[in-house]
């Protein structure tokens, strides 16, 4: 009498190939792709809270106390606020910084564009131009303003010497009062163009050349087909664009910092340097957190107002 063989058990059997994994296992590698993924995301989640969540947490507290290093806090109230609002170098830090941005947007918002767009026509040699503009941006922002500091000297500085080469005359740039703030804008443009120039080149590049041909078929001139094609294709990077700039030259320090030194006559000094002058000359650390506070609801609110109005633009549309 034969023996039967015995069937293993349904635990053990052999799948068929190519069969699904059963569900338990797709759940436990789904489960440890997840724990994978969460802790790789940990250690920039722990940085971002360390150096940026917690300082501006503990900044909003501190704009409420009197606060010295290496002594307790102690609690004022509006105090800070108060104070910094009565400092005759609030006015002109706001006016200047105001001001400032509303040059920055005149020339730092369209030179980058039109740039954009001669690179974009070009047929050869694009790589070394794109280089030739990106290069500004790969300079560290303090030696670019040493750099621009040399250029404004009113003695041997190489703007004067061009001029009188020309039999121009000469200015006194950064140490003239009606001049200083315009020239720091030119170098704020000059240092920062670079990256929103190739951001404005790759979103012309996406642009279908079919439009183009057809604005051409139809008679249109290069400003009807900029104003009718590639402002309308390329409006969404334009005003994502204009918001970051906006932000960005609220907060313009470097150039007043290194060049001017605020002068002359405060007429480069900006918000952020006079936070910079209440904390680290002043050692008046609430006052410096009060006025970032200020500033940081004032974007916070423009950039709220902003992209509700750019989002009921686009549903309009």
């Amino acid at each position: 009498m034969t023996k039967t063989a015995e069937r293993p058990p349904a635990a053990v059997r052999a799948r068929p190939a190519g069969a699904p994994p059963p569900a338990a296992d797709r759940r436990r590698r789904r489960l440890t792709d997840h724990l994978r993924a969460y802790a790789f995301l940990l250690g920039g989640l722990v940085c971002f809270a360390l150096f940026s969540w917690y300082p501006a947490i503990r900044a909003v507290v501190i704009a409420f106390q009197k606060y010295t290093p290496g002594s307790d806090p102690e609690w004022v109230g509006t105090a800070n606020f108060t104070r910094v609002l009565n400092d005759p170098e609030f006015g002109a830090a706001w006016r200047n910084t105001l001001t400032f941005t509303l040059l920055a947007l005149l020339l730092g918002f369209a030179v980058p564009f039109v740039l954009a767009l001669v690179l974009n026509e070009l047929r050869h040699a694009k790589a070394f131009f794109r280089v030739v503009v990106y290069l500004p941006v790969m300079i560290p922002p303090v030696v670019s303003a040493l750099l621009w500091k040399w250029f404004y000297d009113p003695g041997a500085g190489l703007a004067n010497e061009a001029l009188r080469f020309l039999h121009l005359p000469t200015s006194n740039w950064t140490n003239g009062a009606d001049t200083a703030l315009i020239s720091l804008v030119v170098v704020a443009t000059w240092a920062n163009m670079g990256g929103t120039v190739l951001i404005y080149l790759a979103a012309l590049q996406s642009i279908p050349g079919e439009l183009y041909e057809a604005a051409e078929l139809d008679g249109a001139s290069l400003l009807q087909r900029i104003r009718h094609v590639t402002v309308p294709q390329t409006r969404f990077v334009i005003l994502m664009l204009m918001l970051l700039q906006i932000i960005a030259t609220m907060q313009v320090f470097t150039e007043p910092f290194v060049i001017t030194g605020g002068g002359p006559e405060n007429s480069t000094v900006t918000v952020l340097y006079l936070i910079y002058k209440y904390a680290f000359l002043y050692n008046d650390f609430g006052g410096a957190c009060a006025l970032s506070v200020m500033l940081l609801a004032l974007l916070g609110a423009f950039s709220a107002v902003y992209l509700r109005l750019t989002r009921s633009g686009e549903e309009a549309a």
